[in-house]
């Protein structure tokens, strides 16, 4: 009787791991929908936090609305939880900043209206800012599937973007050194 159980609660077991395994991958799109914006910018496979390295050659912005160290509130819904969040900024950068579409290397569904990605992100970046309708190569890797990917520029906008700090709205962990906000998408909390 005991052997039955036992046997029954591992065959239990297994079917919860394979079934919770089966319900995480190939479906990041649908993941996406329930978590993150509707496939305009489609962030499933955010990296929420990163090192806070910035790309080579990325200069700090002089005169920032937004300095460092200043508490702001994010105007964006890039993720889930980041709309409306208190954070801090961590850096600013004058670059161009593109929303850009591409297919990620990991296979999938094609990424759409994705912001941000920086000038200084960009493989072999051309000393010019790229326009709408450039094909570049990304060496970005705040998503899954988006370094070495082939992109098309949607928007390009000389700007100072942001790498802020900030505590999601849906609990959870603070996300630190998150890439990129721009002056837009942020307020002072004061």
């Amino acid at each position: 009787m005991k052997t039955k159980k036992l046997a029954l609660f591992v065959l239990g077991f297994i079917t919860a791991l394979v079934l919770a395994a089966c319900s995480d991958t190939g479906n990041e799109k649908g993941k996406e929908n329930t978590s993150y914006e509707n496939n305009e910018g489609d962030h499933a496979g955010m990296n929420h936090s990163g090192s806070g390295e910035v790309p080579e050659g990325l200069k700090e912005a002089e005169n920032p609305a937004f300095e460092v160290g200043r508490e702001i509130v994010v105007n964006s819904d890039h993720m889930q939880g980041m709309n409306g969040a208190a954070g801090t900024i961590v850096g600013a950068y004058d670059t161009t900043v593109y929303a850009v579409s591409y297919t990620p290397t990991t296979g999938g569904e094609k990424i759409s209206n994705h912001k941000w990605v920086i000038h200084e992100e960009l493989e072999n970046a051309a000393d010019q800012p790229y326009k709408p309708g450039d094909e570049v190569v990304l060496m970005a890797d705040h998503m899954k599937g988006m370094n070495g990917a082939t992109a098309t520029i949607d928007t390009a906008e000389q700007t100072t973007v942001y790498m802020i700090d900030f505590t999601p709205t849906s609990g959870g962990a603070v996300v630190k050194n998150h890439k990129w906000v721009t002056e837009e998408e942020l307020t002072s909390a004061n």
